[in-house]
């Protein structure tokens, strides 16, 4: 394992590092895995708090799949685009360095959870072709989708204290323009990669809503999009949910979208 190798050093801001954890097979396709933490806390060592037992990542690395965990910047030390930016630099640094780590750089997945799943998805579905060069699919676990609707249905456009407000540095409702940019929905095209989009029913931090929406407008444009909606689960998992199968489901996923 490698840890705390610095794949990003921004102008001004800390040095950004991922931890590495090989496969057990040659020329593996890669996890990078985006933590998660409504942008403001959260780091590159955690998977998601209620996972029973053992250490997930070496789980994923043990079914032939590498992982990079990665961290980036916090919503304290700087606000959207910037943590878009780090994912696709941590993304651009495996493809550069894919041959000394035994690695295929043109079969990664994003996989990221909460606000980590909505930085993998705008990555994913970047405008630019080069930023996303590489990637086969997508595991999000109740990231939001649509930061307009979320912040309409919560009655909080015009509330700075929340996650996302903090994230763009103003209310939502203060610039939708750049609300909507933030959202992954608003990025949905055709060609976008495979997506395996899973949610709790009873998620009352990200409503399963935003997983819906997002399945949907994959769906309209003919790309490959599976929703799991887990009932009685919350956000993180919380709740009387089978985590093992969850996370079996999205290994499987990881594993036929980059044969």
């Amino acid at each position: 394992m490698l840890r705390d190798v610095v794949y990003a050093e921004p102008v001004g801001f800390r040095p950004l590092s991922l931890d590495l954890y090989p496969a057990s097979v040659p020329d593996a396709p890669v996890v990078l895995f985006v933590h998660g933490g409504g942008w403001r806390l959260g780091g590159r060592t955690t998977f998601v708090p209620t996972m029973p037992g053992g250490d997930p990542f070496v789980r994923i690395a043990s079914a032939g799949l590498a992982v990079a965990s990665l961290d980036y910047r916090l919503s304290g030390e700087a606000r959207f685009p910037a943590q878009v930016d780090d994912v696709a630099a941590a993304l651009a640094w495996v493809r550069m360095h894919a041959t000394e780590l035994g690695v295929a750089a043109d079969r990664v997945v994003l996989w990221g959870e909460s606000a980590g799943a909505t930085l993998a998805a705008l990555v994913a579905l970047h405008d630019d072709p080069a930023v996303r060069e590489g990637v086969r699919g997508v595991v999000d676990w109740y990231g939001p989708s649509d930061l307009i609707a979320l912040a309409t249905a919560q009655d909080a456009l015009d509330d700075l204290t929340t996650r996302e407000a903090g994230w763009l540095g103003h209310t939502v409702g203060a610039d939708l323009a750049r609300a909507r940019d933030a959202s992954p929905v608003s990025h949905v095209r055709g060609g976008a990669p495979p997506f395996l989009v899973a949610h709790g029913a009873d998620d009352a931090a990200v409503p399963a809503s935003q997983s819906v929406e997002l399945a949907r407008a994959l769906l309209a444009v003919g790309a490959d999009a599976q929703l799991t909606l887990v009932p009685h689960a919350g956000h993180m998992w919380q709740g009387e949910v089978d985590r093992e199968a969850l996370l079996d489901s999205a290994i499987a996923f990881c594993k036929r979208v980059t044969r």
